[in-house]
């Protein structure tokens, strides 16, 4: 019988991987803490239409990637593919807006999406995010452009891009809309199957296509800060300010749209070294979605966020990125009883607060010793039965050899220095 793997384009996350992933969660975490952000987490399965009403029905997402099924209620259901929306029904469903103007979340958990596997993708993929709800003012948008900025470069990442560009308000868009499917008209054929049909239903979407011939075609086409109402292209001016002022570096991207339809004015992508994550190279992307909480059954309430791939940004990071972890400390015991003092003294160090590995079985101190090895333990404590009756343990430095009789009385104080 054929051992049974992981779906594909899904993968495990191995326990020497774990450190890197460590590193990365708490240094968001801790970021996100000092600007005043709370976790919140949502389920993986939310009703289908939350994803059609707030993504967009004729996105890529909808349309081709999100895995949707039918339970046996009949109920339509879906793997969220994103975190912005179920935060956003989160936030409507329990009336945060009533309760706080101004709400301040974040979220970190798996998404799904049924694309092709690529370097960094999979179809269940990890994602973290923050959403600032209940602030229009550009200096929002200014802020958490620059709490992104500062994560990334948290984590050690080096030569980051920022590109930033604004969609306008709804009644910029009709506009745009308009231009854009005059400008593609006479070079339909030059199209993708997949922008022919999006010229019709979401033309915006043109613009984000990386077949070739649509990337040339797009080149020369409209940019969408030609139609910013004044006052759209005023909380634009004012963000650049902002962003001037803080010393945030940035570029303004004027072609630059993102892949699901609540986007509304400014939008922001940090982009890493290309060579690393190839040509997809954007590791964190948001923007402002004003609407979004309207579209799903609350009040018009602006919001702005961020959202980036987990996997895709452990990309790039290098072989010295994660938390410190404990060194590991090996109880052993020999003769008469021993076993039974290796496990009492390996429960009393543990409640101490040190990390311990102790054997399950009665064992020489040769095999305990290379069992030690094994874990990578620093220091070995040899629990013997002639100890014992002095109230001593063996100290072993596993690195070197050495040993010494000590006294229990003094194991705290020498392992508190090898924390």
């Amino acid at each position: 019988m054929n051992s049974l793997r992981t779906v594909k384009g899904m993968h495990d996350i191995l326990p020497k991987e774990m450190p890197k992933w460590h590193f990365l969660e708490e240094t968001f975490r801790e970021l996100v803490d000092r600007f005043g952000y709370q976790e919140i987490r949502t389920p993986a399965v939310e009703p289908l239409e939350l994803f059609v009403r707030g993504i967009g029905e004729v996105t890529d997402i909808v349309e081709k990637e999100m895995y949707a099924f039918e339970d046996k209620g009949g109920a339509r259901l879906a793997l969220r593919p994103e975190g912005t929306a179920s935060a956003i029904r989160s936030y409507i469903q329990h009336n945060i807006g009533g309760q706080q103007p101004i709400s301040k979340f974040y979220y970190v958990g798996p998404m799904f999406r049924r694309e092709r596997p690529a370097k960094g993708r999979y179809r269940q993929f990890y994602q973290a995010g923050a959403e600032l709800i209940g602030v229009e003012e550009p200096t929002a948008d200014a802020e958490i452009i620059d709490m992104a900025v500062q994560f990334v470069e948290a984590l050690g990442i080096e030569n980051v891009r920022v590109q930033i560009n604004s969609l306008g308000d709804q009644e910029t868009r009709p506009l745009f809309r308009d231009a854009l499917v005059e400008y593609f008209a006479g070079d339909l054929d030059k199209l993708c199957p997949d922008c022919r049909r999006r010229l019709q239903t979401n033309p915006l979407r043109v613009l984000d296509c990386k077949v070739r011939d649509c990337v040339e075609t797009a080149a020369g086409a409209p940019s969408v800060l030609d139609y910013l109402t004044g006052e759209a292209a005023g909380h634009f001016n004012e963000l650049k300010r902002l962003l001037d002022e803080n010393g945030t570096p940035y570029q303004v991207a004027p072609k630059m749209v993102r892949g699901l339809d609540y986007y509304t004015r400014t939008i922001f992508e940090i982009q890493g070294e290309s060579d690393t994550l190839g040509s997809q190279a954007t590791i964190v992307g948001g923007g402002r979605y004003d609407n979004l909480v309207k579209d799903l059954g609350g009040k018009q309430t602006p919001t702005i966020g961020f959202a980036f791939g987990i996997e895709r940004l452990l990309l790039m990071l290098g072989p010295g990125a994660s938390v410190a972890v404990r060194p590991t400390i090996y109880v052993a015991g020999i003769g008469d009883g021993g076993l039974d003092r290796a496990i009492t003294l390996a429960r009393t160090l543990r409640k101490a607060g040190n990390k311990i590995e102790v054997s399950y079985r009665e064992g020489s101190l040769r095999s305990q010793l290379k069992r030690a090895d094994r874990y990578g333990a620093i220091i070995a404590i040899i629990a013997g039965e002639d100890e014992a009756a002095r109230g001593n343990v063996t100290w072993r430095n596993m690195k070197d050899g050495s040993q010494e009789e000590v006294s229990l009385s003094d194991l705290d104080e020498r392992l508190e220095a090898h924390k």
